[in-house]
């Protein structure tokens, strides 16, 4: 009989950049954190350091703004990050760098907030290719790493739809939930059904065990 395993996986969104919440900026190039984004990144760096059960990787989206919030996870860890093209951020084709205030008077803005299922960007991915390939890569991520601990820096969305998938929310709901910058979200892969033991967690780990 197989033994059951207990795969813990951070995810952690990248911290604050110039333009957070101003512009949609997907996969541009050349977006750096903000002053606040490192000082955030540096908070959350030492929060994961207080987990009594320390990851052993740190996997990392390859835009700059993610790799910049995983440079003092890293470092305060020990380890060496790793680059995943699994966990970019959404290809919004057409809308990158488009300003959130023009978007949203679009009349495909509601099916992005209320129908995401149905909708695909322009030129880009639709949200049910990014769920996929999300959640297929925690799931190599974690059978590469069983009952240990890793760390994930992505972004909002990608999250989002990974920890809402976990918990069985229709993707049409995944917009009901936030992901913050340098917020953490934790699920333990158990080799049958996946169980969500944190979502936008901006505090204390310490406690982050299943009850």
């Amino acid at each position: 009989m197989t033994s059951p395993t207990f795969t813990t996986v951070l995810l952690v969104r990248h911290a604050q950049t110039g333009t957070t919440g101003k512009v949609l900026p997907g996969r541009a190039p050349g977006l750096h954190l903000s002053e606040r984004g490192i000082a955030q990144a540096d908070g959350v760096a030492r929060r994961i350091a207080e987990l009594t059960r320390q990851p052993v990787a740190i996997y990392v989206s390859p835009l700059e703004r993610a790799r910049e919030t995983a440079a003092p996870i890293a470092k305060t860890l020990k380890l060496r990050p790793i680059r995943d093209r699994g966990l970019l951020e959404c290809d919004f084709g057409l809308w990158t760098g488009k300003q959130l205030s023009a978007l949203q008077k679009k009349p495909e803005w509601r099916a992005v907030q209320h129908s995401p299922s149905t909708f695909r960007f322009p030129e880009g991915e639709s949200f049910t290719e990014m769920q996929l390939r999300m959640w297929t890569t925690l799931e190599r991520l974690a059978h590469r790493h069983r009952n240990r601990t890793i760390v994930v820096v992505s972004h909002a969305d990608p999250i989002k739809a990974a920890v809402t998938y976990a918990q069985g929310v229709p993707l049409d709901l995944f917009q009901r939930t936030v992901i913050s910058t340098c917020s953490v979200s934790a699920i333990a892969f158990t080799g049958s059904t996946p169980v969500v033991l944190s979502v936008n967690s901006t505090g204390s780990l310490k406690e982050l065990t299943p009850s």
